[in-house]
């Protein structure tokens, strides 16, 4: 079975890399891709500009979960989801800004908020987190089995989703050590 799990998560890879690439409706370059369970770690680039990604794109067949990191900013990383739609979007713009719940297992609730973002040109539909404890919530992702996040659209229209954490402490240690080398770097 594990020789199948990783024949899928090869095969599903150049469809991440294609969604991952799309941040902020910029096309960057990714390089240095690594498998780690049922998430990836890998650089972004765009010319001078770099980001590391650790990411999870086997939960759902139109969405990526990632964490973020940015050389220079490195401790100060950010959660980002990714929606596919069916078009590209005309204009870049702020949709909404809802109640979020984010929970890893069993364990704290992190409530905050969720941005709803589209790009102009691009078919990603994204969700910025905003949380008081987001450190904490990495901490528990990085030991966790699962990440279960509701999203309150509307007073009655929850959006539920769950990620599988298989791999994320790998990834987001190689992310985060990534970038910090790559702020040693930086000039």
């Amino acid at each position: 079975m594990p020789c199948i799990s990783r024949l899928v998560s090869y095969l599903l890879l150049p469809l991440c890399l294609a969604l991952a690439g799309a941040a902020s409706a910029t096309n960057f370059n990714t390089s240095e891709v690594q498998p780690h369970g049922a998430w990836h770690s890998l650089a972004l680039t765009l010319g001078d500009e770099r980001h590391w990604r650790a990411m999870e794109a086997q939960s759902y067949s139109d969405s990526i979960l990632s964490v973020n990191a940015t050389p220079g900013v490195c401790e100060l990383p950010w959660l980002e989801l990714r929606v596919e739609l069916e078009a590209y979007q005309d204009e870049s713009r702020a949709v909404n800004v809802v109640p979020a719940d984010l929970r890893v297992d069993e364990a704290t609730i992190h409530s905050g908020r969720a941005e709803f973002v589209t790009e102009r040109g691009d078919r990603g539909f994204y969700v910025h987190f905003y949380l008081e404890q987001q450190a904490q919530l990495l901490k528990e992702m990085r030991a966790g089995e699962s990440l279960r996040l509701r999203l309150m659209r509307g007073e009655d229209d929850p959006w539920f989703m769950t990620f599988s954490l298989d791999g994320a402490d790998a990834a987001i240690a190689r992310m985060s050590q990534r970038c910090a080398a790559a702020s040693l770097q930086a000039p």
